[in-house]
C-alpha cells in the first residue's frame, strides 16, 4: 500500500499515529475515547459496548465449514459463542473444520480448540436438520453467497438468531427480504463485515473525525494478488484429487483442486442443492450465478472501510472497468472478472448527504478501488489523503500517519518527520512537525492498532472475534431489550445491505460500462426499488 516508504519511514508513520492519537485523547478531541486515558486503555468490549457472558455462552451451529468458516472458528471465543454443531454438504470441509488446516494457522480446527469436547459436536449435512435442533440458539452462516438468503431466512423463521458472512446476499432484493424476516420474527440478523469491530479502524476513524489531516478529497483502496504462479499439488495429499474435473493451472484460492471424496458423495447431491455440478459447488466464486466476483469478496470490505472513514455515508455514483483479462480456457477459467478498477463519488462531511449534513454540494470525495490477480507488489489497504496529512491503513494490521509539508516552513521530508498535535486559536487540532530526527522509538501496541492486552508480536485482531462476541452478548440481552434496530449488532441488516448495494452496483456499472448514480431508495429496506431491477437468482430465496 505504501510502496515508496522505507521500513524506517513506516515505523515513523506508526509512531506518528500513536503520538497523535494520544495527544488528541489527552486534549479531549477523540469523543469516542475517554479523554486522558489514551487509546490503549480502551478495550474492544468497552468501546463496542458488550460485557461478559457470565458463564452462559450462546449455543450455536456453524453452517458452511469451508475457508471462511474455518477462519471464524479459529477466531471465536467459546466463552461467548460455543459451537455445538456443524453442517456442510462437502465431506472434505467437514473433516477440515474438525482436524484443522496445518498450512493455515488461522484455521486450527475444533479438535485443537475444544480438545476432548470436540467429540460432542453434532455433524449435519442438511441445514434444515440443524434448524430442528431446539438446543441451538443461533447459526453462523459461511456458505456460498447464493445460499445466504435462503438459509438465513429459514433459520430466523425457525427461531434462530443469525450471523451471516458477507456479502449479505446475492442480490439486493434478497437483502431486503432478510431484513423483513428479521423484523417479523424478532430475531437478530448480523452480517460479518468485521471492520465494524476492528479497533484499528475505530481508532483510525476517531483520528480522521478530529480533522487533523484536513480536507479529505481522495481515498485510494486496493487489494491486489498474484495468482499467476503454477499450481503445485501436495506431495502426499491427505485426500486424492478427483480426475473428473480440470486441474488448477495456477495457485488460486478461487480455483482449488476438487477431491475425490467430494466427487463420490456429491456427484448427484450437488444438484439437489441447486448447483449444476460438484465443480460449481466447490468453485462457486468463479460463477456469476453463485458468487459476486471481486467486488463482493474483496471490494466490499474496503468500500465498507471507506464508508466508515467518511461517517458511514452512502456513495453518490460509481463507474468502472472490469474484465477477464488473465484467466481463460485451460487457465483456471471462470465467469467472474479477474481485474476490476472502479471509481466512486462519496459525499464529503459538508455535503447535504455527508456526515455533517451540510449545504456544500461540491464537497465530494473520490474513492478509487482496484483488485487484480497478476501482481501482489503492494499490501492491501486504504490510503486517505487530506490537505494537511495522509493516513495509511495497511493489511488490517497497522496505521501510519504523515503530515503534509508546509511550504512556509523549513522542514524535511514528511515521511521521516515526527508529528504531534497542537491547537489553533479556534481550538481546532492541527498536526505539528515536532522533530526531524526520525522515529522516536518502536510503535507500541496502540500505534499498530492492537488492543492493549496484545503482547509484542501478537497479530492485531481483524474484528472477527469481537463481532462474534458482540453478536452473542446482544442475543443474551435481546429478550430484555426493546428489540429495536438500536439493540442490534453494529453491522445489522440495514448497514450490511448498503455494502451489498455498493458491491453489486459496481458490477452492473462495469458490465454496462456506464456511470451509475445511486438511488437513495435502494438503501431503504421498505422500498421495492433495487439496482437494475435485480435479476432472478437461479437458486431461490425459499
Amino acid at each position: 500500500m505504501a510502496m515508496n516508504l522505507t521500513p524506517e519511514q513506516k515505523e515513523q508513520g506508526k509512531s506518528n499515529f500513536q503520538n497523535v492519537s494520544q495527544d488528541l485523547s489527552r486534549r479531549g478531541f477523540l469523543k469516542g475515547l475517554s479523554a486522558g486515558a489514551g487509546v490503549a486503555a480502551i478495550t474492544p468490549a468497552v468501546y463496542f459496548g458488550y460485557k461478559s457472558m457470565e458463564g452462559n455462552p450462546v449455543r450455536a451451529a456453524l453452517i458452511g465449514c469451508g475457508d471462511e468458516g474455518g477462519i471464524l472458528v479459529g477466531a471465536h471465543n467459546p466463552e461467548y459463542l460455543k459451537f455445538t454443531a456443524i453442517c456442510d454438504i462437502r465431506p472434505y470441509n467437514r473433516d477440515r473444520i474438525m482436524e484443522g488446516d496445518p498450512k493455515v494457522p488461522l484455521r486450527p480446527g475444533f479438535k485443537k480448540l475444544y480438545g476432548p469436547e470436540s467429540k460432542d459436536i453434532k455433524i449435519f449435512t442438511d441445514y434444515k436438520k440443524v434448524l430442528e435442533d431446539k438446543s441451538i440458539e443461533a447459526v453462523v452462516i459461511a456458505t456460498p453467497l447464493c445460499n445466504h438468503a435462503r438459509i438465513a431466512i429459514d433459520a430466523m423463521k425457525a427461531g434462530k438468531h443469525v450471523l451471516c458472512e458477507k456479502l449479505m446476499a446475492w442480490n439486493v432484493s434478497q437483502c431486503k427480504e432478510m431484513i423483513k424476516v428479521s423484523k417479523e420474527t424478532q430475531k437478530i440478523l448480523s452480517i460479518g463485515h468485521q471492520r465494524h469491530y476492528s479497533m484499528l479502524y475505530s481508532h483510525a476513524f476517531e483520528v480522521l473525525k478530529s480533522g487533523v489531516i484536513g480536507d479529505v478529497k481522495h481515498i485510494r483502496a486496493l487489494w491486489h494478488r498474484n495468482n499467476s504462479w503454477p499450481f503445485v499439488a501436495d506431495a502426499a495429499p491427505r485426500f486424492p484429487i478427483a480426475k473428473e474435473y480440470p486441474a488448477p493451472k495456477y495457485r488460486d484460492g478461487w480455483y482449488p483442486p476438487i477431491y475425490q471424496i467430494d466427487h463420490d458423495e456429491l456427484k448427484e447431491q450437488s444438484k439437489m442443492f441447486g448447483f449444476k455440478s460438484v465443480e460449481e459447488l466447490v468453485r462457486w466464486r468463479l460463477y456469476n450465478e453463485t458468487g459476486g466476483g471481486l467486488m463482493a469478496e474483496l471490494g466490499s470490505h474496503q468500500l465498507d472501510a471507506c464508508s466508515i472513514f467518511l461517517g458511514k455515508v452512502h456513495p453518490l455514483s460509481v463507474s468502472g472497468v472490469g474484465g477477464k483479462i488473465f484467466y481463460g480456457p485451460d487457465r483456471n477459467d471462470r465467469d467472474s472478472d479477474d481485474s476490476v478498477f472502479v471509481t466512486f463519488e462519496f459525499p464529503g462531511p459538508n455535503h447535504p448527504k455527508g456526515m455533517n449534513k451540510g449545504s456544500d454540494k461540491d464537497d465530494i470525495v473520490v474513492v478509487t478501488y482496484s483488485s487484480l490477480n497478476t501482481n501482489g507488489f503492494e499490501q492491501y489497504g486504504e490510503c486517505v489523503m487530506g490537505s494537511r496529512g495522509t493516513m495509511i491503513v495497511e493489511a488490517e494490521q497497522s496505521v501510519m500517519l504523515y503530515n503534509e509539508k508546509n511550504p512556509s516552513k523549513k522542514s524535511t521530508d514528511p515521511k521521516s518527520t515526527s508529528i504531534s498535535v497542537s491547537t489553533t486559536p479556534g481550538n481546532k487540532p492541527v498536526l505539528e512537525a515536532s522533530s526531524t530526527w526520525g522515529p522516536g522509538g518502536a510503535p507500541s501496541a496502540v500505534g499498530s492498532g492492537a488492543p492493549a492486552a496484545s503482547g509484542a508480536g501478537t497479530p492485531v485482531s481483524r474484528g472477527y472475534k469481537e463481532e462474534m462476541e458482540d453478536f452473542a452478548y446482544k442475543i443474551r440481552v435481546w429478550d430484555k431489550s426493546s428489540k429495536s434496530e438500536a439493540d442490534m449488532p453494529r453491522c445489522h441488516g440495514r448497514v450490511a445491505m448498503a455494502d451489498a448495494i455498493i458491491a453489486l452496483t459496481s458490477n452492473i456499472a462495469m458490465k454496462k460500462k456506464q456511470r451509475i448514480d445511486f438511488n437513495e431508495s435502494w438503501f431503504d429496506p421498505l422500498s421495492a426499488e433495487v439496482p437494475d431491477g435485480d435479476t432472478v437468482p437461479r437458486i431461490p430465496v425459499v
